[in-house]
């Protein structure tokens, strides 16, 4: 039977602290708040306690932030998309930032088991003044376990309307994709870090956010299979290539840490739960 579950999460800044309300139905949460860097930012950990979804299973996330509040949402652990028997999995988000809200979007990456039928949809509406980080981490199968992605389909998703649109679907059998040099290059991990705004971004910001992620690529392991590139005046976006998701991820948090201190001025320290 299929399951479910949709989490509405509202931030408002009150009195100079961004607090957090939700509203959920299904196994689909987020836990206390907290507030390592004071109350200007709230974070918070979403969790999904059955771990993962089948075939016909739904998660509907939607996450609005209030005009000057300050969110950063992350998971304890990744998203797992398992076998289906014919029908789709399907995990649809939507971020929508008022004028001056600042989003982190930093869930674990998505992994896509092998015979899955999955769609990873991911939406965002910014207001003039609005500013959003996120990044997005796909792994096909699990390689070092010897579970390759031998069948199924993936599709993604990922728009900021007039801006910005990704959309890709791999077919676990589309070698031509999967193995060639102007596909995935036989990579099983894809991941992107972007930094999107409601106004365009100003020449000198987006200079200095280059600047300093082509520093920290420079003296990666990944720097062969990375780049920034900019699509539109409103977005920059990082993207990589990797045979596994552990050091796609490293690189994304260093130039998250970076950007976070070039383009917010704040520090990079990573949230607690990423170190459990």
């Amino acid at each position: 039977m299929p399951w479910d579950a949709r989490l509405d999460l509202d931030y408002r800044l009150e009195s100079g602290r961004s607090v957090a309300r939700f509203v959920h139905s299904g196994p689909l949460r987020i836990l206390q708040s907290l507030y390592p860097e004071g109350d200007a930012v709230c974070h918070n950990v979403l969790v999904h306690p059955p771990g993962g979804l089948v075939g016909g299973d739904t998660l509907e996330i939607a996450v609005q932030v209030g005009e000057g509040s300050h969110a950063l949402v992350t998971t304890p652990g990744a998203t797992r998309f398992y076998r289906s028997d014919g029908e789709p999995a399907l995990q649809d988000t939507r971020l929508r930032l008022a004028p001056g809200a600042r989003l982190e979007w930093l869930p674990l990456e998505a992994i896509c088991h092998t015979a899955c039928l999955a769609e990873n949809r991911l939406h965002m509406d910014l207001a003039p003044g609005a500013e959003l980080m996120g990044w997005d981490v796909t792994a096909l199968g699990l390689p070092l376990a010897g579970q390759p992605f031998a069948q199924g389909r993936f599709l993604q998703h990922i728009e900021l309307p007039g801006a910005w649109l990704e959309r890709g679907r791999i077919e676990a059998t589309d070698t031509l994709l999967r193995d060639s040099p102007l596909g995935l290059a036989g990579q099983q991990c894809l991941a992107s870090l972007f930094f999107c705004a409601g106004s365009a971004i100003t020449r000198a910001r987006q200079e200095s956010a280059r600047a300093a992620a082509w520093e920290l690529l420079q003296a990666h392991a990944l720097a062969p299979s990375a780049g920034v590139t900019s699509p539109h005046p409103q977005v920059l976006v990082l993207r990589v290539l990797a045979p596994v998701v552990e050091p796609a991820m490293d690189l994304l948090r260093q130039v998250w840490a970076r950007w976070r201190a070039e383009l917010w001025g704040l520090d990079g320290r990573p949230p607690r739960i990423w170190a459990t």
